[in-house]
């Protein structure tokens, strides 16, 4: 259950139109190495870029927006930090991924058990 990023989605979808990345860039005014770092993910676009984006490859920016995770991930950090329970459990969790011992989706299960 590997969940897509920002940028392999936006590559994706550049592709599947036939546009290069220099054009893409071209179109929706940036530079094509900021594109490429974007696509990378070693960058991330202002909301307005990713409006524009989206309206140069036919989605919506909302349809874009649910691949950005930073998000999700600044949110776990924080709460991480302040609670040493919930970081000993989360190391804990991911000390069995790395093991083989467990997989994101017995995670899932486990986190969403009794939440129906």
């Amino acid at each position: 259950m590997q969940q897509e990023k920002l940028g392999d989605v936006i590559r994706e979808l550049r592709e599947k139109q036939d546009l290069s990345l220099r054009e893409l860039a071209r179109q929706t005014e940036i530079s094509a190495p900021f594109l490429s770092d974007v696509e990378l993910g070693r960058r991330y676009p202002s909301d307005e870029v990713l409006e524009k984006i989206a309206k140069k490859l036919k989605v919506s920016v909302e349809n874009l927006k649910q691949y950005d995770h930073r998000d999700s991930v600044y949110e776990l950090k924080r709460m991480v930090e302040n609670n040493p329970s919930l970081g000993f459990a989360f190391r804990t969790a991911l000390d069995e991924i790395k093991e083989g011992k467990l997989t994101p989706e017995q995670l899932a299960a486990r986190v969403t058990k009794g939440k129906k």
